[in-house]
């Protein structure tokens, strides 16, 4: 998808291609001259030129219905091999991509570990005097990274909505990637820094709007959509990623 069609907002479809379910994004673009298809780990994408008929995707997928779920058939069959390497291997999800950890030990007698982000990796020196678990430490660096970013969304977030919560935490919850708690204390599961960016702004839009809308309210989604126009594909991402989040690190890094 070309520079202008990134600027589009994308809208979520159904349609049932041999005999299943299949979602698709439909993104029409004043540039395009043909429809385009894109099948990938992410799902079905759709561009079709904003002259054409809206009818002509549907009846282009169901022509070329045999091919779109060989395609997803090949995209799962490879989401597969990722996630066994993952679990074979030390790799884990950061902000949206398999990253590497590499342990390593050094020579230095400092009494802590040190987490940094190389070249697209995670390193871990460990200090030859350090008592703390490797697992420990990198939980420790990817909730400061969590945070971070979390703040750097609700800045701009709340500026725009005028409204500011009390308390902002981060935390490990088992159940929820965020809240909104009635004293207006926001709170959000560090497992987010795993996740794509737009992923998690989507999360800390969602709680921030609590302060302003508490309930799930038409004009609460409405205010969402205005201020992350990726909602709907967070949300997507979410239902078919939420497990590739809920990780243990102890198997990922053991010492």
């Amino acid at each position: 998808m070309g520079p202008a069609d990134a600027m589009k907002s994308s809208t979520l479809h159904h349609i049932e291609l041999g005999g299943r379910v299949v979602d698709y994004w439909l993104v029409r673009s004043k540039t395009a001259r043909r429809i385009r298809v894109r099948v990938g780990p992410d799902g079905v994408e759709i561009v079709e030129p904003i002259s054409r008929n809206c009818q002509d995707v549907p009846d282009f997928l169901a022509a070329n219905a045999r091919w779109v779920v060989d395609q997803l058939d090949r995209a799962e069959q490879l989401r597969g091999l990722r996630r066994a390497t993952r679990r074979e291997g030390r790799e884990i999800l950061f902000r949206g991509e398999p990253t590497l950890i590499r342990v390593e030990a050094t020579i230095s007698r400092a009494a802590g570990n040190v987490v940094r982000l190389v070249d697209g990796e995670i390193h871990v020196s460990r200090g030859a005097g350090s008592r703390t678990r490797v697992a420990r430490s990198l939980e420790l660096w990817l909730r400061r990274e969590a945070r971070r970013q979390v703040e750097s969304h609700l800045e701009a977030i709340t500026t725009r909505l005028g409204r500011h919560p009390e308390r902002v935490y981060v935390m490990g919850q088992r159940t929820k990637w965020g809240n909104c708690s009635s004293r207006r204390n926001l709170s959000f599961n560090w497992r987010l820094i795993l996740a794509p960016d737009y992923v998690l702004h989507y999360l800390v839009t969602h709680e921030a709007v609590h302060l302003a809308v508490p309930d799930h309210s038409a004009k609460f989604w409405l205010t969402v959509k205005r201020l992350c126009r990726d909602t709907e594909r967070a949300r997507q991402w979410l239902v078919t990623h939420a497990g590739d989040l809920k990780i243990d690190l102890r198997t990922s890094c053991a010492d």
